[in-house]
C-alpha cells in the first residue's frame, strides 16, 4: 500500500460563503432567498457596524 501523506481534515465552526437575495428585514432576522428557498438568517450572525451620530 502507498504511504498516505495527505489527511482529510474536518473543519468545525468554519465560514461558509453564499449568495443570496435579500427578500426582507423583520426586526432581529434577514430573510434571504438561495436558489428556490428562503431562509432566515438572525441578524447577529451578520458583522454590522451600528451608525455613529
Amino acid at each position: 500500500m502507498a504511504n498516505q501523506s495527505d489527511s482529510k481534515k474536518i473543519s468545525v465552526n468554519s465560514t461558509i460563503s453564499l449568495k443570496g437575495i435579500v427578500k426582507a428585514i423583520f426586526n432581529d432576522t434577514v430573510h434571504v432567498q438561495i436558489g428556490g428557498k428562503v431562509i432566515p438568517v438572525p441578524a447577529s450572525d451578520f458583522l454590522m457596524e451600528k451608525p455613529t451620530k
